[in-house]
């Protein structure tokens, strides 16, 4: 048979504490009123032994009994008599040499007197507690001085007044008539207390002992800091309650910022308003990181206690979207090929079933010179291939949603590097997908454009994309990259990060986005610095190859 035993409950344990602190308390108070009860005795006990020594040592029969061969006789009923008036415990008179020559306690007589004080004996009284015969007193010692001009001045002998000390017993009971009232009283009082205090704390704790508060913080603890999303919490004041590692990475905060308000961490702006208010899935730009936040309330009984917000990191994702940019155009590229060359196709089958053998001829040779020329335009001005592709998909695209993309005459851009071709490949796609649903959705027919300008020097590249839409309202200017908004701004729709990624593509270039309206539309100019181009390649020659 297992034996288990039963754990106390913190409403028990904190009953058994407090009991043990009111148990301390009381014995304190009591001993503190068994001292003060001792204290007092001594102190007005003390005064009347030391008088009525004093009246006893002056007593004209004392004083000349002592002088006499045989004084205790006569010094015996005087003895009794004082004892009997005065109540106390003793009357001792000694002769000048210390020997007891009269007492009420018959065991001092003959023997010689205990003196509390060496002094006693040189003439000068004291008082004080004094062990005679076994017993402990409160005695006063009185030197006994002659009147007689013989024997004037001269010290005749000690007269001793003695009141037994009470027993600790005696001195509880002398304290306080009611003490012990007292004390019950203060007991019930502190069990009620107790008691209220236990059920009060059980109630803050929810009914949960301590080992398991201490589980759920362990618990908490092990999924705040295992989770690869970040987690901070706020007070209704806008403090911050609570934040994990990844949050502190990701909002780059100090590791002391728990308690510290959103204003003092430098935490405004757009991510401010995020973290204050009540949105799902934002977008925010944090020290070159895309994030995307949830946040919400948490209340209890009606009452607002904070809100909890979740942050998750696109960075990485946005990174690989780029790195596929260049791929996608390609497979857009020939998706819209394989749509234009199949319509090309049914042409040139309808001809032939119709015997319309000569336009077949004129037809092939009309889409061989314009595709000639389409290639030796872009390959003219853009030597760089990666971007020089991913316009013609562009342009394919275009034209599946009948919108003329052209480039301006003003185009110019040598070959760059790998990663800035990469990069210029990025935000010339971000811009150009937002102009043509710009200019598709302005529904403005076979008028539909959108012109792209690239312009490159030693050090930089300008990139300029208009287009036929509807413009930018003047207040979201800049939210459009703060949000991470696209540009359709027909619809005013949220889409994702387009902008935002071009916005970082560019700072981490050293440059910058802006957008502004034309009387045409919008125009969005971007501005990069890369590294030193590479040397051109001959149109002639790239058509040859």
């Amino acid at each position: 048979m297992v034996v288990t035993s039963r754990r106390s409950t913190l409403a028990g344990q904190l009953l058994a504490l407090q009991l043990v602190v009111i148990v301390v308390v009381l014995v304190a108070i009591a001993a503190l009123s068994v001292a003060q009860s001792a204290a007092t005795f001594d102190r007005v006990e003390g005064r009347r032994v030391a008088a009525l020594a004093e009246q006893l040592a002056d007593n004209p029969l004392v004083r000349t009994q002592l002088g006499e061969p045989a004084p205790g006789e006569t010094l015996a009923p005087l003895v009794q008599t004082i004892r009997t008036q005065s109540g106390v415990t003793s009357v001792t008179i000694a002769d000048a040499d210390g020997i007891v020559v009269s007492s009420t306690d018959p065991l001092l007589t003959r023997g010689r007197l205990p003196l509390g004080s060496a002094g006693v004996a040189d003439g000068r009284s004291w008082s004080g507690e004094l062990r005679l015969n076994g017993s402990l007193e409160l005695v006063a010692q009185v030197p006994v001085l002659g009147a007689e001009p013989q024997n004037l001045g001269r010290q005749l002998g000690v007269v001793v007044i003695g009141e037994a000390s009470p027993t600790l017993q005696q001195r509880a009971l002398d304290a306080s008539s009611h003490l012990a009232i007292y004390l019950g009283l203060a007991s019930v009082v502190g069990l009620l207390g107790s008691w209220l205090l236990a059920r009060r704390i059980k109630r803050q704790t929810l009914g949960l002992e301590p080992r398991e508060i201490a589980g759920l913080a362990e618990h908490r603890e092990a999924m705040l800091y295992g989770i690869a999303e970040g987690v901070i919490a706020l007070d209704p004041h806008d403090r911050v309650t609570l934040v994990n590692a990844v949050g502190l990475r990701l909002l780059d905060l100090p590791e002391e910022c728990v308690g510290a308000t959103l204003t003092e961490l430098g935490v405004e702006g757009r991510l401010g308003e995020v973290l204050t208010g009540g949105a799902r899935d934002e977008v925010v730009l944090r020290r070159g990181r895309v994030l995307v936040l949830n946040r919400m309330s948490v209340t209890k009984d009606g009452r607002r206690l904070g809100s909890v917000t979740t942050l998750r990191d696109r960075t990485e994702l946005a990174q690989l979207e780029r790195e596929m940019g260049s791929f996608r155009s390609s497979t857009e590229l020939l998706r819209a090929q394989a749509h234009e060359f199949a319509n090309q196709l049914h042409t040139i089958s309808g001809l032939i079933q119709i015997g319309e053998y000569d336009e077949v001829v004129q037809y092939v040779e009309a889409l061989a010179d314009h595709r000639e020329s389409l290639d030796l335009t872009l390959t003219s001005r853009i030597h760089d291939t990666a971007v020089a592709a991913l316009l013609m998909a562009k342009s394919a695209q275009a034209a599946e949603r009948r919108v003329r993309l052209r480039v301006s005459e003003r185009t110019g851009l040598g070959r760059l590097e790998a990663e800035d071709a990469a990069d210029i490949a990025t935000v010339v796609g971000n811009l150009v997908d937002n102009a043509l649903d710009a200019a598709a959705v302005a529904d403005a027919g076979d008028d539909a454009w959108v012109e792209v300008e690239l312009r490159h020097d030693t050090s930089t590249v300008e990139i300029v994309v208009r287009d036929s839409g509807p413009g930018i309202a003047p207040e979201l200017a800049q939210e459009v990259f703060t949000r991470g908004f696209t540009t359709k701004a027909a619809e005013g729709g949220e889409r994702g990060i387009g902008l935002a990624l071009t916005r970082l593509v560019c700072k981490r270039h050293g440059g910058e986005v802006s957008v502004a309206n034309t009387p045409d539309g919008a125009m969005f100019v971007a501005r990069l610095t890369v590294g030193r181009p590479m040397e051109p390649v001959d149109a002639r020659e790239r058509v040859d190859a």
